[in-house]
């Protein structure tokens, strides 16, 4: 183990479970901390500084805000609203940022007299509560407070910011607002950002009835983005980004705030804003609301667009949206919303960290991660603009029991991704993607692990839903012709029996699921054969189990087959990692770099496929060599040099850094499977806490990122900056997370026949209690371990009444799905 670093503790803020949010007291967080807004149709980011951007139907072609990544500050622009006293010209945001007042704490603070710093200027008080699908800001400054609500309403092209100002002193208060926003110019972010001698001369924002428009016809039909506030007259506006910031100024202290009036531009070429004053007569304790909205629309009567969503004129959507009665309705509709979707699974265990993230922001993460795949980020510009394959088949596996019929569209649609040979696209385009006319890749773009994660998926579909009928619906092939999904699956499985190397093991090509490690079409991969052969498994259990046993038999005789390669494979301690076109080992103790990596190691215990001591000795090694306080290395020691015959693209990483020895935090989740798999609960627990993001909500200095969603990983301990974590939200960490924690720890997990009842817990665990929706039905499973037994189950009651589980001879009790009804009581002792 590396040695533990010490760091300050520090806290940013804290976990309200009631209120199913993430409360911010201290705005000035190590990186920016953020949050999602909106659906598929129309979503958003927002940070705890207020920044972020806006797209419709893709962050790559639906750009609504203009984002800088990487910029400095790191998180602008955004969605900014200003406030400014017109006694004397002082003016602050509604957010802590963009203007960045001395922070006095948090909101609650302004009860006492400390609202000055030591050189006697006003402090603000600023927090920010991230909930589910919304954030709020709260500010006091100077006796002015106010609460800036963003959200994107539910089946809806526009986004919500509500502002109330509340004067709390005895006199008389003039308040301004200035909403701002840095508009695109064109849909296409590269576009936008890049092609400035197209984008910067193509931009026309006018002001019109009220509203801002900013008119766009590089699409199908012609559309606009609108902008408008309810609730206040407009006292000026900008619609000109330079003229209301002023030269040379940032969006720290915009000219028009700072002398109190907009100037009235409307801008034809360069860069557009949206920016509308409001000037509010404020009586001692009076409260005032002003509603800015945004959105996408028509400019003049409505119609449809090429995907058949109505679009409307904006002022028919302010006429009806922009009151304080729909908001308040809006938001609740959005809070209702959340509570269903996180409804089909709650636990109550020891531990409250668990407990915070299982039930919220974990749950929450997956979501959006399935919403959003790798697209749309902090991190992610929109580049990719597609769902990757692997990535999209592995998103599924944490929503199935909370979003069947979204995840059964998502998955006949990836199902219709892979080519007629078996192999898959690495990129499918919802948007564009046309199944039977899709171009065939050649093999040396295919990538070996993408169609193998199928069976792992669809099986758990059918497990979670009991439509076995799904396995017969014919679905078409990316390139041509069609298969039923179990035909699919077995496809899957004879692309790599059909690409196999000179050793025996599935060929690497343009990557396995390390896509810095390119074995390429005659080097071979050690992890995505062991994916191949859980795949097997998995789809000999589902063919028997449907009556399909000429199936199984063809799979159990393949599985048969591999026996002597997986057991040349192994190292003497652990699985190698894979064999070059030259036959150099890549993952063996006999090298100075790259001795052991973890992935095939962990699959070996997971797929079921090698001798239970194999499995266990690997996992022991993975243990000794590449365990940290903060998570699993993905390799060690990290690579320095080339090995022949194999692309090494992870050597333009430093050591410790991403796939050269980070903590790969996805496949670290792996980990806790195989030691359930194992029936080892203290070592799963263990590799589950080293990398949970709530753990760090006290040394937030050290993992910098939000601690209430999982990150793609923490550099490693050869890196200086070892336990810092990043890309955090969209990774497939969430996925597997959730499944370790929920179908492997607490052990809940659906099979055909029923609901498999098997915890792996850590030592001195007194129980838990869960609710699971399972096939429409709502159980409460109360678990009992008096002893603080890791594994086992002696009895399972229903409502007091004892039942009689499947004897199958696995771990755990198989409830059968007839001894279930809605709303049972179970009652699970482990003994």
């Amino acid at each position: 183990m590396a040695p533990p670093r010490t760091e300050a503790l520090m806290q940013y803020g804290y976990f309200d479970d009631a209120a199913r949010e993430y409360v911010i007291t201290r705005p000035d967080t190590p990186r920016s901390w953020s949050n999602y807004l909106g659906s598929r149709l129309y979503g958003g980011i927002i940070t705890q500084g207020a920044g972020g951007y806006s797209f419709y139907k893709s962050g790559g072609t639906g750009r609504v805000l203009r984002f800088r990544f990487n910029g400095v500050p790191q998180d602008e622009p955004g969605r900014f609203v200003y406030l400014r006293d017109d006694a004397d010209g002082d003016f602050w945001s509604a957010s802590w940022q963009p203007v960045g007042k001395t922070l006095r704490g948090t909101v609650e603070a302004h009860a006492d007299d400390a609202t000055l710093d030591a050189a006697g200027n006003p402090t603000q008080a600023s927090s920010v509560r991230h909930g589910l699908g919304y954030s709020i800001f709260n500010s006091s400054y100077r006796g002015i407070d106010s609460e800036a609500t963003f959200f994107i309403p539910q089946g809806q092209a526009f986004e919500y910011w509500s502002v109330k100002v509340t004067n709390t002193t005895d006199a008389p208060r003039t308040v301004s607002l200035f909403s701002y926003a840095e508009l695109s110019n064109e849909w296409n972010y590269r576009q936008d950002l890049e092609n400035l001698q197209y984008s910067q001369y193509v931009v026309v924002c006018r002001m019109k009835d009220g509203m801002i428009h900013r008119l766009n016809s590089t699409r199908e039909r012609t559309s606009e983005l609108w902008f408008g506030m309810a609730g206040a007259d407009v006292a000026g506006f900008d619609t000109d980004r330079d003229a209301f910031l002023g030269a040379y100024r940032t969006q720290s202290a915009p000219i028009a705030v700072e002398r109190g009036a907009c100037s009235g531009s409307e801008t034809t070429g360069d860069n557009a804003c949206s920016t509308i004053q409001a000037r509010l007569e404020l009586a001692p304790g009076e409260t005032r609301q002003v509603i800015y909205m945004m959105g996408v629309g028509a400019p003049d009567a409505s119609w449809e667009d090429a995907d058949g969503v109505a679009l409307r004129p904006g002022r028919e959507i302010m006429a009806e949206f922009g009151t304080p009665e729909a908001v308040s309705r809006e938001l609740e509709a959005i809070r209702e919303e959340w509570r269903e979707y996180l409804a089909p699974l709650q636990v109550a265990t020891p531990d409250e960290q668990m407990n915070s993230m299982i039930n919220v922001w974990h749950a929450y993460q997956t979501h959006m991660t399935f919403n959003w795949s790798r697209g749309v980020s902090l991190i992610e510009a929109g580049d990719r603009d597609g769902l990757g394959y692997r990535d999209t088949v592995q998103d599924m596996l944490a929503v199935i029991h909370a979003i069947p019929d979204a995840v059964r569209e998502r998955l006949n649609m990836i199902l219709t991704g892979q080519t007629e040979e078996g192999g898959a696209m690495p990129l499918v385009k919802p948007l564009t993607h046309n199944p039977g006319h899709e171009k065939t890749p050649t093999l040396e773009q295919y990538r070996s692990d993408d169609p193998l994660w199928l069976p792992i998926t669809v099986a758990n579909f059918v497990y979670e839903t009991g439509d076995v009928e799904y396995l017969d619906q014919v679905l078409p092939y990316a390139d041509h012709g069609e298969a039923t999904v179990f035909e699919h699956l077995k496809q899957a499985i004879q692309f790599s029996l059909n690409h196999l190397g000179n050793n025996g093991l599935v060929q690497g090509l343009q990557a396995d699921w390390n896509d810095c490690i390119q074995f390429g079409t005659t080097g071979e991969s050690m992890f995505s054969t062991f994916l191949m052969a859980n795949g097997m498994r998995v789809i000999a259990e589902l063919a028997d189990q449907t009556g399909r046993h000429d199936d199984a038999e063809w799979a159990r005789h393949v599985l048969d087959g591999l026996e002597p390669v997986l057991e040349n494979a192994w190292d003497g301690e652990w699985y190698i990692r894979g064999i070059s076109s030259t036959g150099a080992k890549l993952g063996s103790d006999a090298l100075d770099e790259g001795k052991i990596y973890l992935e095939p190691n962990v699959w070996a215990a997971i797929s079921g496929t090698v001798p239970e001591a194999r499995a266990v000795g690997a996992m022991d090694s993975v243990y000794e060599r590449l365990s940290t306080e903060h998570g699993v290395a993905l390799c060690a020691p990290a690579h320095t040099k080339e090995v022949p015959g194999v692309g090494l693209s992870l050597l333009v990483f430093p050591p410790g850094h991403k796939e050269n020895g980070g903590i790969f935090c996805h496949a670290n989740a792996w980990t806790i499977v195989a030691e359930g798999v194992l029936g080892r609960g203290d070592r799963a627990y263990e590799y589950y806490r080293a990398f949970l993001p709530a753990k760090y909500n006290d040394q937030a200095e050290l993992h910098q990122v939000e601690p209430y969603v999982y990150s793609q990983f923490v550099h490693g301990p050869e890196s200086p900056r070892f336990g810092q974590a990043r890309n955090p939200w969209l990774t497939g960490t969430a996925s597997w997370s959730y499944v370790g924690v929920t179908q492997y720890i607490l052990g809940i997990r659906p099979e055909l026949d029923g609901l498999r009842i098997d915890p792996c817990l850590p030592e001195g665990w007194g129980g838990f209690a869960i609710t699971r929706r399972f096939r429409g039905m709502n159980l409460t499973i109360n678990v009992v371990n008096v002893d603080g037994l890791a594994t086992g189950v002696s009895s399972v009651t229903i409502e007091g009444i004892e039942v009689a589980p499947f004897d199958d001879g696995k771990r755990g009790a198989l409830v059968p799905v007839e001894a279930l009804a809605d709303g049972d009581v179970l009652t699970v002792t482990m003994g």
